[in-house]
């Protein structure tokens, strides 16, 4: 799932795959938890769990979940939490010492450059599998044609509004591009504008700008073209005309929600990691809708968000039987339902996401996007960070007018495909 806390395009990772396949061959590409309990053989008492769920709420309610889920199979989980922006280095790190954990959590952007090593476990060697899991959730977790991977809970983005401002300027809900602009024009005045987004230049502007381009037939195989122009010239028209603040070139999602909150904008595109504090707020009344399509009737395209579980190799297939039960518990139907309350996530199983939307309608516009929601590696694999990195370098250069959208995209194909 992606977590409330978290924004989903946190590190710049677009180099690290050779890096983990030199620390992986000189270790023989099978290090593992080779300490504790089990590490040879016999009963397996306790296994190891590392993920990056620092923030004390968080990182207490997966413990309860891991705690849970251990008793249930017989083993104590014995979890480390790291920042985010230290897990792979950790992950290179316990890779060259053989002392990968038992149960590993991954940003799902990050399976594909971790797999591709060989540091991974099929899950179906374990008897799990991804039925039941809507195609893009699946897509997150595998790779060329493997599953390693199973997220219990995803995220996404999609169109948080103001219902006063909207309703005090008789402005509906904007459905499309047009009607977005029109909308934002209508509700910008001195010291609010009526739009915002992140586009500042990192993966978390690339994640922003994705709904836009793909929902205008737009490919991170191929960023020089019309369909990609056209998306990122919608973005240039919202600041030329004064209904997006120009400082969405150095905004996070947190800016953003800020701005919102304070009242600055009117609309923005946001996750549901932001729905706990939106709450806090009585006297703010916001509302839900799916990202404006080019078209009506377009259903809106938007990134998947989430992190997967995982098993590494290792030296004890005693631990790694027992890591992957652990999985297969945390991905039960009840326990995606439990996380989905606690964090504002999507169940990734379809049937349990219908179920949630009936109690929590505030996520009805999040689950529903989800069904339709792409994996960011799903085309490129771990050729993604380059496109990524090209994408929000084409937003920078458009939005300060340095370059047309068609010149930052053409100089954005070129970072996405050298070497």
């Amino acid at each position: 799932m992606f977590s409330p806390a978290r924004p989903p395009a946190r590190r710049t990772a677009a180099l690290l795959t050779g890096t983990l396949l030199l620390a992986l061959s000189a270790t023989g590409c099978g290090s593992g938890s080779g300490s504790g309990p089990g590490s040879a053989g016999g009963e397996v008492t306790s296994i190891t769990a590392l993920d990056y769920y620092t923030d004390d709420v968080e990182h207490a309610q997966w413990g309860e979940m891991l705690d849970a889920c251990g008793r249930s199979v017989g083993v104590k989980v014995e979890q480390t939490s790291v920042p985010g922006a230290s897990l792979i280095p950790k992950v290179l790190q316990q890779a060259s010492s053989r002392t990968l954990p038992d149960l590993l959590m991954l940003d799902n952007p990050d399976l594909q450059q971790i797999a591709r090593t060989g540091a991974l476990t099929p899950l179906d060697a374990y008897g799990i599998d991804a039925d039941g899991f809507a195609e893009g959730i699946r897509s997150a977790g595998t790779y060329e044609g493997t599953v390693y991977g199973l997220a219990p809970n995803v995220s996404t983005v999609a169109l948080v509004y103001n219902k006063d401002m909207l309703a005090e300027a008789g402005v509906a809900v904007p459905r499309t591009w047009d009607e977005l602009k029109a909308a934002a024009a209508a509700l910008t005045r001195p010291g609010r504008y009526g739009m915002a987004v992140d586009a500042n230049p990192t993966f978390e502007g690339t994640w922003q700008f994705l709904p836009f381009l793909w929902s205008n037939g737009g490919d991170e195989k191929q960023l020089d073209t019309p369909q990609a122009a056209q998306a990122l010239r919608l973005w240039v028209d919202l600041v030329n005309s004064g209904s997006m603040s120009k400082s969405v070139l150095n905004w996070t999602q947190a800016d953003v929600h800020d701005q919102f909150v304070a009242g600055r904008t009117a609309m923005m595109i946001n996750g549901p990691w932001r729905i706990p504090a939106l709450n806090q707020d009585a006297n703010l009344h916001w509302g839900v809708a799916p990202v404006p399509v080019p078209q009506l009737g377009q259903t809106p395209v938007t990134p998947l968000g989430g992190e997967v579980w995982t098993v590494p190799k290792g030296p004890s297939k005693a631990r790694q039987e027992k890591a992957a039960q652990v999985l297969a518990c945390l991905n039960s139907p009840a326990n995606m339902l439990t996380a989905a309350r606690q964090h504002f996530t999507v169940p990734s199983r379809t049937a349990v996401a219908a179920q949630y939307t009936e109690q929590t309608p505030s996520m009805a516009a999040f689950v529903g996007s989800v069904e339709a929601a792409r994996a960011r590696t799903g085309e490129l694999g771990v050729r993604w960070p380059q496109a990524a990195t090209g994408i929000y370098t084409a937003i920078q250069s458009a939005l300060t007018g340095e370059q047309t959208p068609e010149e930052a995209l053409r100089h954005a194909q070129r970072l996405a495909t050298e070497n």
